[in-house]
């Protein structure tokens, strides 16, 4: 992947903007809002980046929801395969093959979504993809162009090849609990963190154990990535263990495992996350 800041995960508007045309490039549209769940893509079609395909939370990137499982359960390796290979995504023969599509995601909401298709296309195998920094205000706020045309479709062909060490269920995440090992990471606001409010689950509160780093950190103001250095001050504290990172379902906790990548951190993603573990309650 070719850097573009100090990270190989980001890249800026101004790099994008000369690679529009790019045939190993593929620009996905991930905006989203969880109470209104039609908006993105309305946004999406009122106005987007040129060539931009669009992927949807609830329908692309997530399986349908069951009794347990979360809010979000991750999607099917297979259909998103298909949907990923529809907008053009060349998988390659190993992950980090040049021949590979270079995926750059973006959304409106501090890579929030965006993370999570980030995190899900190299958790099925693919490394070639980074963030568009600033989103897609940061986009428009450069006078970069925008349309309302849909992108021609495009032919690819996506292998997933599953690393699934890098998830764990709630049995596997309750048989650690104990374990001194055991780094748990809450990236949820404080104030859910600490059960003093719950505007989305049945239950308020926090996994015994958890540790509070709201992903909101990563980024400014203006969904600008922090500088590096910022990034490992975040992370300086922790202690050293087995690493496991959740949200609410499944998918803000990819913006902290985002931060933790570009520090050198492996972690693992409970991918059902609070929504998982309270269903059980």
């Amino acid at each position: 992947m070719t850097p573009m800041s100090e990270s190989p995960w980001i890249v800026s508007a101004e790099w994008l903007s000369q690679h529009l045309a790019d045939v190993n490039v593929v620009v996905v549209d991930c905006r989203f809002a969880l109470t209104q769940p039609d908006l993105g893509q309305q946004q999406y079609q009122a106005s987007h980046i040129p060539g931009a395909f669009y992927l949807d939370l609830n329908r692309d990137l997530s399986s349908p929801v069951g009794p347990h499982g979360g809010r979000h359960p991750l999607p099917d390796a297979d259909r998103l395969a298909q949907k990923l290979a529809a907008i053009g995504i060349q998988s390659g023969s190993h992950p980090i093959d040049p021949e590979a599509t270079l995926v750059v995601v973006y959304d409106d909401s501090k890579f929030a979504f965006a993370a999570r298709l980030w995190w899900l296309l190299r958790y099925y195998g693919h490394d070639r993809v980074a963030i568009l920094d600033g989103g897609w205000s940061g986009w428009q706020a450069a006078g970069y162009p925008v349309t309302s045309d849909l992108p021609q479709p495009r032919q690819g062909h996506f292998m997933p090849n599953l690393r699934s060490d890098w998830v764990v269920d709630r049995d596997q995440l309750q048989s650690q609990l104990n374990s001194a090992d055991l780094v748990l990471i809450d990236s949820r606001e404080a104030e859910r963190y600490r059960g003093e409010q719950e505007p989305i689950d049945p239950i308020a509160g926090h996994i015994p154990g958890a540790v509070n780093y709201p992903w909101q950190g990563i980024t400014d103001a203006k969904g600008y990535l922090h500088p590096l250095s910022m990034q490992q001050q975040r992370w300086a504290d922790l202690p050293a263990g087995d690493m496991v990172v959740y949200c609410g379902s499944g998918v803000t906790a990819c913006v902290n495992l985002l931060s933790l990548a570009i520090v050198g951190q492996a972690a693992k993603l409970y991918a059902g996350s609070w929504s998982d573990w309270c269903s059980y309650l």
